[in-house]
């Protein structure tokens, strides 16, 4: 091949090259979303702690730090952007807890001490500061199991105990008690994670022996359904613009809802994020949280607005927190 012609060919070589780089680029940049640093977490940095929301406060409990397993409480005012701590969760320390808000009350259960899978529940009342503890929980004590509540309804399900699970038990406050409910037909699973829109919840990822769980599920408590909802798998539908970068699948992710749409954030090894349609039955990605990779963060809903904070990646454990406005434009002037 004579000089010319090789010139020629590395010439449209690289303008390939450029033209694909700039199609990266030009599809990160039309993502919709934007990450804004809020105020940093006043307790140490953590991962798999647990958290409820009452009124304008959201309340951030135990975890692990590397070395620690902790008990500590710590209440974010959304409105004030600052933290204050709150009386020390009263049973033993823990990482990979549950927890969920009802009736104005704060409850934490389950979990990990480095020793024994647990199933002792507490609750706590932010107008005293203060603790009790509450009933057992019913099932077999396990971490990395999901929490929440939809229509004035609690539940602790899934998680692991020794063995992958998939049961649900739904808390009664009045009483006191635990009901063993209706599972669902998807498969046993822990590190899942929980989002809840117009009261009906909807449980999305986690990991089975190593697999990555595709099955997606709403539950309507006032019916005690589960619906099997589109999978989350690459291979799915032709909707989707999928790759095995983007995909949904994960496990130790975090969540919330904002304006009837829920959103999935970050996990094991990655850091998208993706928006849930239910009228559409649908997902779309938006932008990526802007902080750094993590697993096992904490993501809950104030008042509309979402918020993910905390976890690990490897051995460095994270005490930053952010917001995420959805329709946004991405901006790095405010971090």
């Amino acid at each position: 091949m004579n000089n010319l012609k090789k010139g020629i060919l590395f010439a449209t070589l690289l303008s390939s090259l450029f033209f694909i780089s700039c199609s990266n680029d030009d599809d990160d940049d039309d993502l919709v979303g934007n990450w804004i640093k809020k105020s940093a977490f006043d307790g140490p940095a953590r991962s798999s702690a647990t958290s409820f929301v009452i009124g304008d406060y959201a309340y951030v409990a135990t975890g692990y730090t590397g070395d620690e397993y902790l008990k500590d409480l710590w209440a974010y005012n959304s409105t004030g952007d600052y933290w204050e701590q709150k009386a020390n969760f009263t049973g033993v320390a823990r990482s990979s807890a549950s927890g969920f808000t009802l009736n104005d009350k704060g409850y934490v259960g389950l979990g990990y001490d480095g020793t024994n899978k647990l199933k002792d529940f507490y609750q706590y009342d932010p107008s005293a500061n203060s603790w009790t503890q509450k009933a057992d929980f019913a099932g077999t004590g396990r971490y990395g199991a999901v929490g929440f509540q939809a229509g004035g309804k609690a539940y602790f399900g899934t998680g692991y105990d020794g063995n992958y699970l998939k049961d649900f038990y739904q808390y009664d406050d009045q009483a006191n008690t635990w009901t063993l409910v209706n599972g669902f037909s998807g498969n046993k699973r822990r590190n899942a994670t929980v989002f809840i829109i117009s009261d009906k919840a909807y449980l999305v990822t986690g990991v089975n022996n190593g697999v990555y769980q595709e099955d997606f599920w709403e539950f309507d408590p006032s019916t005690d359904v589960w619906t099997r909802k589109r999978d989350i798998d690459k291979d799915t539908d032709d909707d989707y613009s999928w790759n095995d970068e983007y995909a949904i699948t994960r496990s130790n992710a975090s969540a919330f809802s904002m304006n009837g749409l829920g959103y999935v954030v970050g996990g094991e090894n990655i850091k998208t994020v993706w928006e849930y349609n239910p009228s559409t039955d649908l997902w779309e990605e938006r932008t990526a949280m802007e902080g750094a990779t993590r697993t096992d963060a904490v993501g809950f809903t104030i008042n509309n607005r979402g918020f993910y904070m905390l976890g690990r990646v490897g051995s460095t454990y994270f005490d930053d927190a952010w917001e995420f406005r959805p329709q946004d434009e991405q901006s790095d002037d405010d971090n």
